[in-house]
């Protein structure tokens, strides 16, 4: 359906910069058809956002009374704000929410932070971990008689943060088209990590969880979800959990299932655990994919981020972009049917690219513009883009 208008076409989003969770957010909106304007600071070399793709920037000197007033402009022309400072820090420059929305009723305002607006903990810095930690999620993850382990920034920043952010923005747009007010989110990254972890707290009555951490089905401890070294160093991953799905591991494996201990026999997992750990050693990560390839055994190789596209299934799908300086990168997710992402394959913004242009665009006269950039207010590096 490639022309078709993406979804969240002629959506206008202001995006203060910041670090991974607020960038994220605002690519999957790019990503889906929204216009992401991008508000960095001026004097500054290189952007650190590297999630920038399909954006627009600005630069904008914060620390000027004008700067604020050119920021509160685009933002009250806006349909959406994104910003991820802690608690505060909008409302002393004069771009709190209260603020704007009584310009404008119906902007949606976006506050994305570790651990929220209201609590003892709101003024507190933090990173991903220290949110996982606080989620309740991190007491889980990691192997037996081993300290926690935090599997990259990935739970809080990006899947309690960013993407939960931009679930809520997506709802607060739809409920906008009904009652034509905007509304605040307060994203937490501890929140979100815990809605995402909400299988842990609703599996704990069924016993999925009662043994320490690294010795439950789930989390490494059982022989049958777990990775395994090959041959030459690579891995596998083995998530046999189904009755019918062992069996066909354990025939792959070319093991007897009349010689091992019962699939569920908790206290053999160990040694079942060993008895795997020395088949899967005996032949390459090829040689095993070629076996489970086509059988419903769940075993399926571990892939190098170099690896993942020129994977069949991935290459059939398009699974992966390479975007005009020879990035590769995930497709945007999911796949609509009617509406898809078309993500931009053009380089990131360079920090004030779009100055000139985008300021035009929200109503300012070309020498409003033109005095700005000379009094240093914004900057513009369209020279620097043609380069």
């Amino acid at each position: 359906m490639v022309g078709c208008v993406m979804a969240l076409a002629g959506v206008r989003v202001i995006e203060l910069a910041g670090l991974a969770p607020a960038p994220f957010c605002g690519m999957i909106l790019a990503d889906f058809g929204a216009k992401v304007i991008r508000v960095d600071r001026t004097k500054v070399a290189m952007a650190v956002d590297t999630l920038a793709r399909g954006k627009q920037s600005v630069a904008v000197n914060l620390k000027s009374p004008e700067g604020v007033a050119v920021i509160k402009r685009l933002c009250v022309q806006s349909d959406v704000v994104l910003e991820p400072f802690r608690k505060g820090v909008m409302e002393k420059l004069g771009l709190g929410p209260e603020e704007l929305q009584k310009e404008n009723p119906q902007l949606i305002y976006a506050r994305l932070t570790g651990y929220g607006q209201r609590g003892s903990y709101a003024m507190a810095a933090g990173h991903d971990i220290n949110y996982v930690a606080m989620s309740g999620l991190l007491s889980m993850l990691g192997r037996s008689s081993e300290k926690p382990y935090a599997p990259l920034n990935l739970v809080a920043d990006f899947a309690g943060g960013g993407l939960m952010c931009a679930l809520g923005i997506v709802l607060a747009l739809l409920e906008r088209s009904r009652s034509g007010k905007g509304q605040i989110i307060d994203a937490s990254m501890v929140e979100g990590a815990a809605y995402i972890g909400s299988f842990m707290w609703k599996s704990r009555s069924i016993g999925l969880w009662n043994r320490p951490r690294g010795e439950n089905m789930l989390d490494s401890g059982a022989p049958f979800y777990d990775t395994y070294r090959t041959a030459d160093g690579k891995y596998m991953a083995v998530g046999a959990i189904e009755p019918q799905f062992y069996d066909q591991l354990i025939q792959g494996l070319g093991l007897d299932a009349v010689d091992l201990p019962s699939q569920m026999s908790v206290s053999d997992w160990p040694q079942l655990k060993q008895t795997f750990t020395r088949v899967f050693a005996k032949k390459t990560q090829a040689e095993w994919t070629r076996i489970f390839d086509g059988t419903d055994a769940c075993v399926t190789p571990v892939l190098s981020l170099d690896e993942v596209g020129s994977h069949p299934h991935n290459h059939e799908r398009g699974s992966f972009l390479r975007n005009a300086q020879g990035e590769v990168s995930p497709r945007p997710a999911p796949v609509l049917s009617y509406s898809p992402a078309e993500p931009s394959m053009s380089r990131d913004p360079f920090i004030g690219e779009h100055t000139r242009a985008v300021l035009k665009e929200y109503g300012f006269e070309a020498a409003q513009v033109e005095k700005l950039l000379s009094a240093g207010i914004v900057e513009c590096n369209e020279a620097k883009a043609r380069l």
